[in-house]
């Protein structure tokens, strides 16, 4: 499977608190929902088609928490998202969640190099990671990423915690798709290519 990250950004690479979140303010960041009001009906109708082309779903323990109480009650039909965590496959990065009560969740608690090695191994098809900043920050280090969607959304957002992190490994892409949609979202699809090229003396 190809392993696949979607995330959304601000144009200052912030992740944290894109929609309203009590968790965040208990925890002093105050300018959650940046994102809000920005995703017109192209923007959601190309997230709702990532989301229905997958196979599987890889999630750190964090965002797993909070789609799962949220996605994971939903009826079917209710939203194509929903439908599509629901009815796929869910893989989970923890060694400490057990227990999972959204249903077809497997916990990779040991070795989640060799685990993710093995998902991507299997038949064709679409492992996707959603949010979960530490794990896509821990599968770029280990060259696990095939394609990355960042839909970056027009606001500074000056504070939180960012896609990367200010001081990490360095990483070329090749841009294989970029388009705005009309509220000023722009979605740019990258495949990791390796180490940066540095100018030589």
């Amino acid at each position: 499977m190809k392993l696949t990250t979607t995330t959304q950004v601000s144009v200052d690479g912030v992740m944290q608190g894109n929609g309203p979140s009590d968790e965040d303010r208990r925890a002093g960041f105050e300018r959650d929902g940046w994102a809000m009001g920005y995703f017109d009906d192209a923007a959601l109708t190309f997230v709702n088609q990532v989301y229905q082309r997958a196979d599987a779903f890889l999630f750190g323990r964090r965002t797993y928490e909070i789609f799962a109480p949220y996605w994971g009650v939903m009826d079917p039909g209710s939203s194509p998202i929903a439908d599509a965590l629901n009815t796929k496959p869910k893989y989970v990065a923890s060694t400490t969640l057990t227990g999972p009560r959204w249903a077809d969740t497997t916990v990779l608690t040991r070795d989640l190099a060799a685990a993710v090695g093995e998902l991507k191994a299997r038949s064709a098809g679409e492992l996707q990671v959603h949010g979960s900043g530490a794990l896509i920050r821990w599968l770029l280090e280990n060259d696990l990423v095939d394609e990355m969607n960042l839909l970056v959304v027009p606001v500074v957002v000056g504070q939180g915690t960012r896609l990367f992190p200010a001081t990490g490994p360095d990483l070329a892409l090749d841009l294989v798709e970029s388009r705005a949609f009309p509220k000023g979202v722009t979605l740019q699809v990258h495949r990791p290519a390796g180490r940066p090229r540095y100018a030589t003396r």
